[in-house]
């Protein structure tokens, strides 16, 4: 091993994670969770959204969480961005929450779909404005020319707008992951590490299994 990784070498606590300690309702364990993160992680809403093309190319990148509950984990985007057009095709993708400070790691995998329109626009108000004229004017991951550009369609739709309630753009809106795995893991000592997944069955009930680390 080179010295830099050497001194990156770390050693976990020995926090634990029992099949007795957990909620039988894997969206009830989240929401524990989350809370203890929010205590201690200054973004622990981040999560890695991972997406892949028909012929198996995958993407991922970091989006934020923006609600969960009994139907899934709902984050927002652009339609046409990169990820949109991947789960257009191919609409299954996995989610990543990791809290370093805490040594937990939260991963799901199951189907993507969007949310209402309703729901979209309930949440595109409850955004600062200009983060709504910024939806306006920027087209994810299409090229641009240069900041400079960007920072001008920015200024010419906050004049346009200016005193206006902004609508919801055209080809904006939520997705929702609905897992169909949940797993919780917890870093331990000698990286013996806990690894506890609740499985969907065919029920809807949910299934709890422990993984080897």
């Amino acid at each position: 091993m080179k010295p830099l990784f050497a001194k990156l070498r770390r050693e976990y606590t020995n926090d634990q994670l029992l099949e007795k300690n957990l909620h039988p309702n894997p969206f009830k364990q989240f929401g524990r969770w989350f809370r203890e993160a929010i205590k201690h992680n200054p973004n622990p809403e981040a999560m890695t959204l991972a997406t892949a093309s028909p012929k198996g190319f995958v993407t991922a990148r970091t989006v934020l969480l923006k609600d969960f509950g009994k139907k899934g984990f709902s984050f927002y985007s652009y339609y046409q961005s990169r990820k949109g057009k991947q789960i257009a095709k191919n609409p299954k993708g996995a989610l990543v929450f990791y809290w370093p400070e805490l040594n937990r790691q939260i991963s799901m995998t199951g189907k993507i779909r969007k949310v209402s329109k309703t729901e979209s626009l309930r949440y595109f108000h409850s955004r600062p404005v200009k983060s709504q004229i910024a939806a306006w004017v920027s087209y994810q991951s299409q090229p641009i020319g240069s900041r400079q550009e960007l920072e001008a369609k920015f200024n010419g739709a906050s004049q346009r707008f200016q005193g206006k309630a902004i609508p919801l753009p055209p080809g904006w809106g939520g997705y929702r992951l609905v897992p169909a795995t949940i797993e919780f893991w917890q870093g331990r000592l000698n990286r013996l590490n806990d690894r506890l997944q609740y499985v969907r069955t065919k029920a809807g009930t949910w299934k709890l299994r422990r993984l080897q680390p």
